[in-house]
């Protein structure tokens, strides 16, 4: 038993000393994650970025850490991996709402990018085709394998702390489960996944016998579902050229579904080809590429019916580009007698490059691009522009004029404020612009709806359509003036506040019955709904981002007069709902004797 322990605390440290950049990284998400969901939401933004950077940093510390077993130079590649890590913390926005969906796609497409980099960056010399076979193969087994070790092991303890909780009377915070989960699913993640490497790239890549759980997998789940989808497409190929139509924009996704799968199956059975007796694999491999070759044809229709009626927004782009380097695939492994399996990570990790970094061509300049010349097109066809400037007056079409909404709404997220600027006059200038600077982006698509004054409704509103009210006082300080006491309740914090000996207590009920309660010592209670549903109607027929006055209310309760302030407050109303959301982020309550 001892020398189990010994043997187990050995190889722990062998793991902390071999990488120490990988595990640090690992310790740095799991803090920021913890330190995300406990901070206050005005001062969450540098939690974000510093929580996502760090888990880009993961990946990126490992890939070049296999890359430094190869060639060296690990102090050199450590650094440039941390100057790449703050480099990216700077490009991520300082504001909370200034995160829109470009964001989003520059962080999902990188994070595939430093994945795919751990993928091949090991092997850019040539003949190693077995050796980075078996190094993905043990990566891609690792990774299954710490996925349950850890769901085993983060489930094990959550359940551990709950029983010493209940049967000790601990009363734990609830918060200890979630930082549990957070320091097991990141870090514990990453130390047991190292732990599979053991000394890492020549482990790895070193020569095993192929196992059979891959070869079942892929005969007997993975090739049947290829057949499936295969099928599906080949007979909706033959419906569209029997009623001469044009494909559906999702046959893309099915497409690439197919695609993907099928060259997993490939890469998961490769080494088979060249066995006598697993005849079917060479079939299989010869027959795939050309399966696709028709689909392709669907997928390209399929992509510019869209992109010629709507022209490119970034998921378009993707999705052309996904294509592109199916296609690239499909010529290479056809055309080519050497074909290495190394083509396909290295070809798609410099197709998500180009899109994210080429200039002028990259997805989010293409998107911009696209969309203001659609906007103008429009503008044009309706005949809206009069003197340079859009005519709010004219009459249109409900479809006509949430289309130039959206395309507003698309176009301030990435900043093309002056571009829209043209488009309004003067005081619409102003809105526009405040509108963007608080990152209130989806007001800026309400706003130029309600601009419209002539409106012909010609579509139902649809069940999931979204009313979204947001009053926003004109004053963001708040004046103590003659209060001696603040407290402040989060929209997530419900525990109870102290001050002196009294205990205040907000419970929050608005969505469910319209109350909105303040407890003194679970006592004396007063209860401020009315006055907030009072001010929603006063403003029911607008939506968006709305400024008044303030939003405050008072009363006294028992010996005290309090005065609820507001940051702002949210109305959300579906179409097929009677009932509506409402919430808030921050509320402060002032507090003196009466």
């Amino acid at each position: 038993m001892k020398t189990k322990f010994q043997e187990t605390i050995s190889r722990a440290n062998e793991v902390i000393f071999r990488y120490p950049m990988i595990l640090a990284m690992a310790l740095l998400a799991s803090i920021g994650a913890i330190y995300l969901v406990e901070t206050e939401r005005s001062e969450i933004t540098s939690y974000i970025k510093f929580t996502i950077c760090a888990c880009l940093g993961i990946s990126l510390m490992f890939a070049l850490k296999m890359l430094s077993q190869r060639i060296g130079k690990e102090i050199i590649l450590n650094a440039l991996g941390i100057i790449f890590l703050i480099g990216f913390y700077f490009i991520l926005p300082d504001k909370k709402n200034r995160f829109t969906e470009v964001y989003a796609y520059i962080i999902a497409v990188t994070a595939l990018l430093s994945h795919l980099l751990v993928s091949f960056v090991p092997f850019l010399e040539k003949d190693k085709e077995l050796r980075f076979w078996q190094y993905n193969k043990n990566l891609f087994i690792n990774t299954f394998l710490t996925a349950v070790f850890t769901g085993v092991l983060t489930g094990g303890v959550e359940l551990a702390i709950l029983a010493v909780d209940k049967l000790f009377d601990f009363n734990f915070h609830d918060r200890i489960y979630r930082d549990t989960f957070f320091v097991l699913a990141i870090f514990g993640s990453s130390f047991i996944f190292l732990l599979f490497n053991d000394k890492g790239l020549n482990n790895l890549e070193k020569d095993g016998t192929y196992p059979v759980v891959l070869k079942f997998f892929t005969q007997f789940i993975l090739i049947p579902l290829l057949l499936i989808y295969v099928t599906i497409l080949y007979f909706y190929s033959i419906k569209i050229l029997i009623n001469w139509q044009l494909p559906r924009g999702w046959v893309s996704y099915l497409v690439l579904a197919y695609s993907t799968v099928g060259i997993l199956a490939l890469l998961l059975v490769h080494p088979l080809k060249e066995e006598n007796a697993k005849s079917w694999v060479r079939i299989f491999s010869k027959a795939f590429y050309y399966t696709i070759a028709p689909l392709i044809v669907l997928l390209f229709t399929a992509i510019f019916t869209r992109i010629l009626e709507y022209g490119y927004t970034e998921p378009r782009y993707f999705v052309l580009l996904l294509a592109l380097w199916l296609l690239s695939i499909v010529i290479y492994f056809i055309s080519s007698k050497k074909a290495t399996i190394k083509f396909i990570p290295v070809s798609l990790f410099l197709f998500g490059a180009f899109a994210l970094i080429f200039p002028y061509l990259n997805a989010f300049s293409v998107a911009k691009r696209s969309q203001k010349a659609e906007l103008m097109d429009i503008l044009n066809k309706h005949q809206l522009i009069s003197a340079g400037k859009i005519n709010f007056q004219k009459k249109v079409t409900d479809t006509v004029r949430n289309e130039i909404a959206d395309k507003f709404e698309f176009l301030a997220e990435r900043k093309q404020v002056e571009f829209l600027s043209t488009l309004l006059n003067e005081k619409d200038q102003a809105e526009l612009s405040d509108n963007i600077n608080d990152g209130t982006f989806y007001s800026i698509n309400y706003s130029i709806q309600n601009k419209f004054s002539d409106v012909n409704i010609t579509v139902d509103k649809r069940p999931y359509e979204m009313n979204r009210l947001v009053l926003v006082p004109e004053k963001q300080v708040v004046e103590i003036g003659n209060y001696q006491y603040l407290i402040s309740f989060h929209r997530y914090g419900s525990d109870p506040q102290k001050l002196n000996d009294d205990q205040f207590e907000l419970v929050d009920q608005l969505t469910e019955n319209s109350s909105l309660k303040l407890k003194l010592n679970s006592k004396e209670e007063i209860d401020f709904g009315p006055q907030i549903i009072r001010l929603f109607e006063e403003n029911k027929n607008k939506n968006g981002n709305v400024k008044v006055p303030e939003i405050a209310m008072e009363s006294d309760l028992d010996k005290y007069h309090v005065k609820l302030i507001f940051s702002e407050i949210t109305r959300e109303k579906y179409a097929d709902d009677d009932k509506a959301s409402m919430y808030y982020e921050n509320v402060y309550i002032l507090i003196k004797l009466k």
